[in-house]
């Protein structure tokens, strides 16, 4: 994945507030609560990795075999160096605007765009560990030259953009461990952040480092990358996921996978922004951090694969309530301010969520897919945008059926909607970090996007991209807003 400062970047910080201490067998039982739950996960992976052999996958000892022939290592890649850059530009034709408040989308004609260019390159430590490193240059300028007015932005490449220069950044910087723990071999091709070779299909992979969470979870074959696929932060993963990472979207952490026939089970802990949407990560990793579980399942159905994940995730962060923040005095001046009043009610808090993600092959060439999800709704939003229920369903064509075999066709719909007492904080004037319009007559943000990407030489596509957005900010008396782009796409 991808994640712009997403906000902090085109305006002044907001508040900030000094971490409360606790004391430190308060720390023991905040961290322990959701890892209890991956004690048999975890107990598995360490017996699987010093125990690999003496029993089946049914449980059911094995007898060992008089003499077992070591096994033939294929060649594989020990290094690859891979680039990509894209352009997005996007024009937004003006739309119905009755009145705007301080994180309104402007109702006026307005254009956005941006432009990213990313190196990766790997390198092939020992067996099994694989180092990567990926540089990156951004530049773009989102609609009103600030990231607001929706929950469900136009393109998920706006969070990395700063501003019309060109900003470099470490985007990636993590370790790979794999531990093969036998079954069928399979081929694994030569790709940005991926060496070629080979590796069973049952493995334990540790991954560590700097990188976005969204490169292990939540992943889905037609809708993940706002690169090649739809741009919408919507389709990229849920809405309501409040996955940690900075403005840019990534973050230091580690995940774990254990691959395991048709099922992988995974958790992981990454690094909290200091402050919500900020580019600074709190580094006290085991007081503040997101936590993150999930199982997937591959199945086939009708003969064409397909795959199911439920995912859970857990933040331990120093967070404001939308109660808090309307029973503060100061509630009134601090949206007159245009500052967010959750800013001066932090406190420890969790927060949680839990969804699913589904996708399935209907023929080769047609696919389509579903993504739900639920978090509490409590919080003010945290790492990424603002949405406490978010529903997404699509299809994916493959231009095979046109005798098109590069080219893509791709139509979705999706829908968020936010917490009641949320509703409330924002009818009563109050701010959130991308929406406030200073009133609200409420109603489910509702987006549509369909794309059509042509391939139109090896390695570079065009796309045409419209997203129609009703209810933008959850405010019936705004909108429906228009949004036309083109994106230009080169990896190598």
């Amino acid at each position: 994945m991808l994640h712009v400062t997403r906000r902090p970047i085109f305006r002044v910080a907001i508040m900030r507030a000094q971490a409360q201490r606790r004391p430190f067998g308060y720390h023991l039982r905040m961290q322990g609560r959701l890892w209890l739950c991956t004690i048999p996960l975890l107990s598995g992976v360490l017996g699987a990795v010093l125990v690999p052999s003496a029993w089946g996958a049914t449980g059911t000892q094995q007898a060992a075999p008089a003499a077992e022939e070591p096994r033939q290592e294929e060649p594989g890649e020990d290094w690859n160096a891979k680039a990509q850059s894209t352009y997005i530009w996007q024009h937004q034709p003006g739309f119905n605007s009755p009145y705007s408040g301080a994180n309104s989308l402007p109702g006026r004609p307005e254009n956005a765009y941006t432009f990213s260019f990313t190196a990766a390159f790997g390198k092939r430590l020992w067996r099994g560990g694989e180092l990567y490193f990926d540089p990156e240059v951004v530049q773009g300028v989102p609609l009103s030259g600030n990231l607001i007015g929706m929950a469900g932005f136009y393109n998920g490449e706006i969070t990395r953009a700063s501003g019309s220069r060109l900003v470099a950044y470490r985007a990636r910087l993590f370790v790979r461990q794999t531990w093969e723990q036998g079954g069928r071999r399979q081929a694994v091709a030569s790709e940005m952040n991926q060496l070629a070779g080979m590796v069973d299909s049952d493995r334990i992979v540790l991954t560590a480092g700097f990188f976005p969470a969204l490169d292990i979870f939540d992943n889905n074959s037609y809708a993940h990358d706002p690169r090649t696929q739809f741009m919408n932060w919507c389709s990229m993963t849920s809405c309501a996921f409040d996955y940690a990472a900075d403005a840019r979207g990534y973050s230091w952490g580690l995940a774990l996978e254990d691959y395991r026939g048709d099922w992988v089970y995974r958790v992981g802990q990454f690094m909290e922004p200091r402050d919500p949407n900020m580019v600074a990560l709190d580094w006290q990793f085991f007081r503040h951090h997101g936590q993150i579980v999930e199982i997937e399942h591959a199945h086939e159905l009708m003969g064409q694969p397909g795959k199911v994940r439920v995912l859970a995730y857990r933040n331990a962060v120093r967070t404001g309530s939308f109660a808090d923040a309307m029973a503060s005095p100061g509630f009134a001046a601090d949206n007159a301010a245009g500052i967010p009043a959750t800013g001066t009610v932090r406190q420890e808090a969790v927060k949680y969520g839990v969804g699913y993600n589904f996708e399935q092959a209907v023929t080769p060439d047609i696919g389509v897919f579903s993504r739900a999800m639920w978090q509490d709704g409590r919080y003010e939003t945290f790492a990424f945008t603002e949405a406490h229920r978010s529903f997404a369903l699509g299809s994916s064509l493959n231009g095979s059926l046109w005798a098109r075999e590069r080219d893509t066709i791709g139509v979705a719909y999706m829908r968020n909607a936010i917490s009641g007492i949320y509703r409330q904080y924002l009818a009563a004037g109050g701010l959130g970090y991308f929406i406030g319009d200073g009133k609200l007559n409420y109603g489910d943000e509702q987006i549509v996007e369909a794309y059509y990407s042509i391939g139109v030489v090896r390695s570079l596509w065009l796309t045409a991209d419209f997203q129609r957005v009703r209810n933008p900010a959850y405010n019936a008396d705004r909108g429906p807003v228009s949004i036309a782009g083109v994106r230009l796409h080169w990896e190598y």
